[in-house]
């Protein structure tokens, strides 16, 4: 395809002069999904993403030169309310506090049919949201969730009810979704369409299953119906006054006192059961103070004059210690270089995620644990008592405490404590290109 000119398949034809004419009003939404700019723009997006190939296999590389061959079948089947979605890949992912979450891979052309109904209906729906609705939405991010939940506690609102939906992406009602969507949408042909997503199905050791319920993670349209479908709980929180800000599935409402918040938990089960058909995870919920939960990751502290400060929450800070275990792992034969490359990759990452939180301190301490667990492995790597003796020698050891150490039996991780940290300390870290923790932390915080 070319990007500048006319764009291969997805070139409109003169024939199709009177389906571009339907484009404007309510009737003509598909058309404008159709379109070849919204269409162009979808294609960017999903190559730009990347992702594992669906059902049929086929990659995002070789998305174009299909459409430049198919898209003209594939629009008119669109038009003509013919086309039938596949499938979706069924993956799970383990979750950190057991259990899984099931994620479903659609084919890269459903990956692209669906960002394009995602950029149409996104303006239709996003600007009636609820102003605490922060997930998956242009222009917000989580890090405004969490800041509007740190002024409603700095606000006097110092208990929370913690909504937890169980299952909420396998359990969404059709029909109740459906309708949802309808009350904006009125292109039967887009209604059809988006069923047919709902319903297409899993496939799992090589069979399809049916979806009566769900609206799998993985699709872009996923996230946009899941924001539709908890818009009434939203506008059911503002017409009672409540202050609350939710992310996706994860709603936090903040009141003033455990009593109130026991009497909101109720009545937003009920709620949630009879008018949405979905289910509190009753394991996950809970009426507490919010130094006592977690939002996103996050926690929160008391500061002084009573102030309010975003901490990480624990389960976070074991979360990044088991990747960092996974990452200095010392049976695995990775070069030291690579190894860094990595640690570097994955902390540069989740410090630029948690960088609201105070956590100077606790940085200092999570590094000196990273630089022990290297040492542990290069320790390892090294092995043979010649081989320490030459590497440390070639650090400019005394000959004395070069053949003490490599000649001790002591384990890995006592040897990497203690002995090794004079030899092995910050400053050889830093030369092998291991990153600051605290640095990075203060320029991003400053950023």
């Amino acid at each position: 395809m070319n990007p500048q000119g006319t764009v291969g398949g997805l070139s409109a034809s003169p024939a199709r002069t009177e389906d571009a004419s339907r484009g404007a009003g309510s009737n003509g939404l598909l058309e404008q999904v159709v379109a070849k700019d919204n269409m162009m723009a979808a294609l960017k997006r999903v190559e730009r993403n990347g992702g594992a190939p669906g059902v049929d296999g086929m990659t995002t590389e070789s998305l174009r030169d299909h459409l430049k061959s198919h898209w003209g079948s594939i629009r008119e089947a669109l038009l003509a309310g013919d086309y039938k979605p596949m499938p979706v890949r069924r993956f799970e992912i383990p979750k950190p506090d057991g259990g899984v979450r099931l994620l479903g891979i659609p084919t890269v052309l459903d990956r692209l049919i669906q960002q394009a109904l995602l950029q149409v209906l996104t303006p239709i729906f996003d600007p009636d949201f609820s102003d605490s609705s922060y997930g998956f939405r242009p222009g917000r991010r989580a890090w405004d969730a969490l800041k509007a939940a740190r002024q409603h506690v700095e606000d006097g609102r110092t208990w929370v009810v913690d909504i937890d939906l169980e299952k909420f992406f396998d359990r969404v009602n059709h029909d109740k979704l459906m309708a949802r969507v309808a009350r904006k949408v009125q292109d039967k042909r887009v209604l059809r369409l988006i069923r047919r997503y709902l319903q297409a199905g899993v496939m799992v050791n090589g069979v399809v299953l049916e979806t009566e319920e769900g609206t799998p993670q993985g699709g872009p349209l996923s996230p946009l119906l899941a924001n539709i479908m908890l818009d009434d709980l939203d506008k059911e929180l503002g017409r009672r006054g409540h202050r609350f800000a939710r992310y996706a599935d994860d709603c936090n409402i903040y009141v003033c006192s455990k009593r109130a918040g026991e009497r909101v938990m109720a009545s937003v089960r009920r709620f949630v059961q009879e008018e949405l058909g979905l289910k509190v995870n009753e394991a996950k919920s809970a009426v507490d103070r919010p130094w006592k939960l977690k939002f996103l990751g996050y926690s929160m502290y008391i500061a002084a004059k009573g102030k309010p400060r975003l901490r990480l929450a624990d389960k976070t800070v074991k979360r990044m210690q088991d990747r960092i275990r996974e990452l200095t792992d010392r049976h695995a034969p990775i070069p030291v270089g690579e190894r860094i490359a990595r640690i570097n990759t994955y902390l540069r990452g989740w410090i630029g995620y948690y960088r609201l939180a105070y956590m100077g301190e606790r940085l200092k301490t999570l590094e000196g644990w990273l630089t022990r667990r290297l040492r542990m492995c290069l320790w390892k790597q090294w092995k043979r008592p010649r081989t320490k003796l030459r590497e440390l020698r070639a650090l400019g050891l005394p000959e004395r405490v070069c053949w003490e150490l490599a000649m001790s039996r002591k384990g890995y991780w006592r040897m990497a404590g203690g002995p090794l940290n004079r030899a092995l300390d910050t400053a050889y870290w830093r030369a092998q290109g291991l990153m600051s923790l605290t640095d990075c932390y203060q320029t991003l915080r400053e950023a």
